[in-house]
């Protein structure tokens, strides 16, 4: 389903997964199992059009053809919580390369607070990936993006398990160029700025630190 430039994935084994994330009881070790698996079958969604470049394969029995990424892969977590999200995807893609942004959000004013970047030099002939599982206020998001177009970034996709409205609004105006693939669009922000229903903070419960 397609709201705005969001891609909702409804397969039913991603809302399990979801379901699973949800629960306020249920433990950092099955919490981290479970974003692994719905980080997984994202990700497959939203490269489900990549464009291919033709191989030649020599089986055992013949020579064959097969196929191979036509640009270089690179995903880029958002620290922490996008840590979670890349431990799932990089075994699909071992030879992917991972660049960090670390970007805080002021708990006062909800607004993004860059503190960390490590971006390789590839970004302009690659297939770059923003993984981040809550996408709230969009002001991380955003500020990712800005941070990796600034360093020759063109084809970006932006990965997270929940968003909302509030979030979606802010990607759409700042970025319209970038498709954001996500299990749930959540009903919008509590007056904290989380997202309700949401899952909590994902960092805290992905590395047990709640």
């Amino acid at each position: 389903m397609r709201v705005m430039q969001a891609v909702v994935i409804q397969h039913p084994l991603a809302q399990c997964h979801l379901a699973a994330i949800r629960a306020a009881a249920t433990p950092s070790h099955q919490f981290r199992r479970h974003l692994n698996l719905l980080a997984r079958m994202l990700f497959l969604e939203a490269t489900r059009e990549l464009t291919l470049q033709e191989t030649t394969v020599q089986t055992p029995v013949a020579e064959t053809k097969g196929a191979i990424l036509a640009r270089p892969m690179v995903f880029v977590p958002i620290l922490r919580a996008g840590l979670g999200m890349l431990d799932g995807i990089l075994p699909l893609m071992p030879d992917a390369t991972v660049a960090h942004v670390g970007i805080k959000r002021d708990e006062g004013t909800a607004l993004p607070q860059p503190y960390y970047a490590n971006l390789p030099a590839n970004l302009a002939s690659a297939e770059v990936f923003l993984l981040d599982p809550m996408l709230a206020t969009g002001g991380s998001a955003c500020e990712g993006v800005r941070q990796l177009k600034a360093a020759g970034a063109r084809k970006i996709t932006m990965i997270c398990v929940v968003t909302c409205p509030e979030g979606l609004a802010a990607m759409e105006k700042a970025h319209p160029d970038v498709p954001v693939y996500t299990a749930a669009i959540d009903q919008g922000l509590n007056e904290r700025c989380y997202i309700v229903p949401g899952l909590g903070d994902a960092g805290d419960r992905y590395f047990g630190t709640c």
